[in-house]
Parts: structure tokens; C-alpha cells; sequence
């Protein structure tokens, strides 16, 4: 029995063609999404956020934890050394955000290493401190029933020093840390490009996964532009998986949103077409 998946607009990376965060939410809402993420959502106040959520009828799904310090070239503050007091500062803005707002996802970034430190040499101090904070976000985010979610990000072509790098990688860390609340967020983009074997990495981590993300390789355009991955096996994997969580949409159009979403229109008639005939479903 296949599951229909459930696709939720990035706001950080789709219709950039509006100005403010509410402008996306109504253009999403308009384009049929029912859920949104938005990576740093925290120049919008949360009760503005939530007022354009309630009129347009859409849930937001995920948010990031705060950066850090743009100045000093930081990414997320999770695994970096002697940064555990600003890491607890971040997250505590992240679930007072997304309580705001009613999200249930968070993804705790784990950041970069730090300027002029080898990676090799470092390594194990960042594992130790991301262990730790990961433990703590656990504690935090299960007093408000919230995942927390961590994200490789590629070295290769995205972020050459970002800590967290690859699905191997992060899923040994999650199961140093073991908690039931914290699971792995899978964009496809940054494991197509670190691993390449996306059936079998999909396939024996799919307990864990608590979230998926899409885009092109190597462009990271819309999931039907020519690449690397092929998104119809793809999105049938997932869906005889049994996936029922969000998959966001970050990747960049090539043009127009709203023009680039065929693949997801197509999609959803297919999903109509489907269900009008009677086919099984999980819903």
C-alpha cells in the first residue's frame, strides 16, 4: 500500500518575488500548499507569522535554530566548541518561535568548523560538544512535544566546513544520543552529492528519518530540471515506505515559483486521479 506524500513550500528559498513572510504564506496558500518551512523565520514576529498562517489556512513545519554570529561566519552553533551558553540562548528563541506558531519540527544546525582549525584535529571535540547540546535540546524540546532534527549539509559544492557532513555521520551521532525525540532530516541535495546511493541510504535509515527535503543536483533547481536524481523513483520509494511526514521544497527556481511547480501540479492530479479511481491509499 503506498502512501501519498505531503509537500510543504521552503519560504527561504521559494517565492522570493514577495517581500515579506506573510506575502509568501498567501502565495503559497494560493499555489495549494498547505504547509510551509522557513529556515530563520525570527525578523518576522512570531504572532505576524502566525496571523498569516491562520488566514491562509497553512501550517508551518519546520523552522532552523538561530544561526549565530553572521559576523564570525556562523552557521548554527551545535557541535562548536565553547559555545554551549550561546547554543541554549538560540534554542530557547527557536521553541519560544515555534510554540508561537504551533511547529513541531526544529532542526538543530550543527554548524561549522571554526575558522583556521583543521577539521581532523577538531573532530572529536565537536562530536563531544554536539553530543552534549543534542542531549539537552532533547530534554527541552520534550517538555513541548517538538522534534529536533539534524541535517547533514554537503562540503563539497554548499559549505566546505560545515561539521555535519554526511547521512553516515549523523546517523552515528544519533545513536550516541539516543533520544526517541531527535531524528535525521534527509535533503536529498546534500546526500546525492556526499553519498550518491539514495535508495539504500533512504532504505536502512528510514526509521529515522523525521524529515525530508528535495532539489536538483547539481543546480539545485526544481526537482523535475535535468539532474541527477530521479525524483519519480524517488518520490514511489518514500511513498511504499510508508512516508507520512513533510517534504520540503528548498531548492531555487529557475525562474518564476509558481511557473516551476508543474512537477508538483502534475503530482497532486496524479494523486486526484488515483484516489477518483478507487487505487488504495494510506489516506
Amino acid at each position: 500500500m503506498s502512501c501519498p506524500l505531503h509537500f510543504a513550500a521552503n519560504l527561504s528559498w521559494l517565492f522570493q518575488e514577495l517581500n515579506t513572510l506573510s506575502h509568501r504564506v498567501e502565495a503559497a496558500a494560493l499555489a495549494g500548499f498547505k504547509a510551509v518551512e522557513v529556515a530563520w523565520p525570527y525578523e518576522t514576529e512570531a504572532t505576524e507569522l502566525k496571523k498569516a498562517l491562520e488566514k491562509n489556512g497553512v501550517e508551518v513545519v519546520l523552522i532552523n535554530t538561530p544561526p549565530g554570529n553572521k559576523e564570525r561566519g556562523e552557521l548554527g552553533l551545535g557541535a562548536v566548541p565553547m559555545q554551549q551558553a550561546e547554543f541554549q540562548t538560540g534554542l530557547d528563541l527557536a521553541v519560544k518561535y515555534a510554540k508561537t506558531v504551533d511547529c513541531k519540527r526544529i532542526h538543530l544546525m550543527a554548524g561549522r568548523v571554526p575558522m583556521g582549525q583543521d577539521r581532523t584535529s577538531v573532530a572529536k571535540e565537536m562530536e563531544a560538544t554536539f553530543i552534549e547540546n543534542l542531549k539537552y535540546a532533547a530534554d527541552i524540546l520534550a517538555k513541548e512535544g517538538i522534534l529536533g532534527l539534524i541535517e547533514p549539509i554537503n562540503t563539497r559544492i554548499t559549505d566546505p566546513r560545515y561539521f555535519l557532513n554526511t547521512p553516515h555521520q549523523a546517523v552515528a551521532i544519533l545513536q550516541q544520543v539516543d533520544r526517541p525525540n531527535l531524528k535525521l532530516q534527509l535533503d536529498l541535495f546534500h546526500w546525492q552529492i556526499m553519498d550518491v546511493n539514495l535508495t539504500q541510504n533512504i532504505t536502512n535509515y528510514f526509521p529515522l528519518i523525521g524529515h525530508v527535503q528535495i532539489a536538483q543536483v547539481p543546480k539545485r533547481n526544481e526537482p523535475d530540471s535535468p539532474g541527477e536524481i530521479n525524483y519519480s523513483h524517488i518520490f514511489n520509494l518514500l511513498e511504499k515506505l510508508g512516508y507520512q511526514g513533510y517534504i520540503g521544497c528548498e531548492y531555487s527556481p529557475k525562474g518564476n515559483t509558481v511557473d516551476g511547480l508543474g512537477w508538483l501540479r502534475t503530482y497532486w492530479s496524479n494523486q486526484e486521479s488515483s484516489k477518483s479511481a478507487g487505487l488504495p491509499g494510506c489516506r
